[in-house]
C-alpha cells in the first residue's frame, strides 16, 4: 500500500484544488469569455511555476541536452492542456455544468475501460460511470437546453483529458521534476494568450480579473497539474482514469460546503458508487504491485 497511497493523496489534493478553483473561474467566464479565462489562468500559472521549476534545456540529473523526442512529448502535453481547458470552458457556455462534466468524463472512463482485464476492473468502471452520472445531476438536467456544439466541446475536452494523462506520464518519465510541465505551460500560454487578448482585450488587466485569475491559476492549473504529474508516477493510467471519477463527487461536496447546494439522494448514491470504484481499483493496484514484488523477491 505504501507505493499506492501517495498517488491517491496527490489525486485527492488535486481534485480539491481544481473544484474550488473552478468556483472562482465560473465568475470570470461571463466577463472575459472562455478564451480570456483560459489565457489568464494559464499565463499566470506559468509565471508561478517558472521560479520553482527553473526550466532549462539540459537535464540537471544527467547533464545531457534534452532530445528531439523529449520536446515532442512536451509539445504534445501542451496541446492536450490547451484543448482540454479551452474546450471545457466553451462547453460551459451552452451546457449545464453537470451535463458537461458527465460528457467530459467519458474520456478518462474510456481510457480506464480499455485498460480493464478482470471482473474487478470492469465492475469498477461500471460503478464509476454510474456514480458520475448520479453525482453530476445530469439525470435531472433540462436536456431541451442542451446544444450540439456544447456536446461537441465537452467530448473534445474528454478526449483531451484522456490524452493528457498519457502525455503527462510520458513527460514525467523523461523530464526532471516539474520542468517538462513548465515548458508545456509556457508553450500553451504563448499560443493561447493572443487569442485571449483578442477576445477580452483590456478587461484582462482589470485588478479584479487579475486577482481572481491568479487564484484560478494557482488552484486550477499550477497546483493540480503538478500534483497529478506526481500522482501519475505512482499510479497506472487505468487507476488514474477511474480515480478521476472523484472529480464530480468533490465538486458536489464543494457545492454543499461553499455554495450551500444541497445533495439529493441520487447524488449521494452516486458518490458512494464512485468511492466504491476507487476502492476496487486501488485494491487491485496494490494486489498487482504486491504480486510483482513477491515474484521479483523469489527470483
Amino acid at each position: 500500500m505504501v507505493c499506492a497511497v501517495p498517488g491517491v493523496v496527490y489525486m485527492l489534493a488535486a481534485m480539491l484544488s481544481v473544484q474550488f478553483g473552478g468556483a472562482f473561474a465560473a465568475t470570470l467566464i461571463p466577463e472575459i469569455g472562455p478564451l480570456g479565462t483560459v489565457a489568464l489562468r494559464l499565463t499566470i500559472a506559468t509565471i508561478i511555476l517558472i521560479p520553482f521549476a527553473r526550466p532549462g534545456l539540459h537535464d540537471r540529473r544527467t547533464g545531457r541536452r534534452h532530445s528531439r523526442g523529449d520536446w515532442i512529448r512536451v509539445v504534445a502535453f501542451a496541446v492536450t492542456l490547451g484543448v482540454m481547458n479551452t474546450s471545457f470552458y466553451f462547453s460551459l457556455r451552452t451546457l449545464p455544468i453537470g451535463v458537461a462534466v458527465t460528457i467530459e468524463f467519458i474520456g478518462p472512463m474510456t481510457m480506464a475501460a480499455l485498460g480493464s482485464r478482470t471482473w474487478r476492473d470492469s465492475l469498477a468502471v461500471l460503478l464509476a460511470a454510474a456514480g458520475v452520472v448520479g453525482v453530476s445531476g445530469a439525470l435531472n438536467a433540462d436536456w431541451s437546453q442542451v446544444s450540439l456544439p456544447g456536446i461537441g466541446f465537452a467530448l473534445g475536452a474528454g478526449v483531451a483529458w484522456a490524452l493528457y494523462a498519457k502525455a503527462s506520464q510520458a513527460v514525467g518519465a523523461r523530464w526532471e521534476s516539474l520542468r517538462g510541465l513548465t515548458w508545456a505551460m509556457i508553450i500553451c500560454s504563448v499560443v493561447i494568450l493572443p487569442f485571449g487578448i483578442a477576445s477580452a482585450g483590456a478587461e484582462l488587466l482589470r485588478p479584479r480579473h487579475l486577482l481572481v485569475g491568479a487564484a484560478v491559476a494557482l488552484m486550477s492549473s499550477a497546483l493540480p497539474y503538478s500534483l497529478e504529474m506526481y500522482a501519475l508516477r505512482k499510479l497506472s493510467t487505468k487507476a488514474y482514469g477511474i480515480l478521476t471519477g472523484g472529480e464530480p463527487a468533490v465538486a458536489a461536496l464543494a457545492g454543499l460546503l461553499v455554495l450551500s447546494q444541497g445533495l439529493h439522494p441520487l447524488q449521494i448514491v452516486g458518490m458512494v458508487c464512485v468511492i466504491s470504484a476507487s476502492i476496487l481499483v486501488l485494491g487491485h493496484e496494490h494486489h498487482d504491485r504486491s504480486g510483482r514484488a513477491a515474484v521479483a523477491a523469489s527470483d
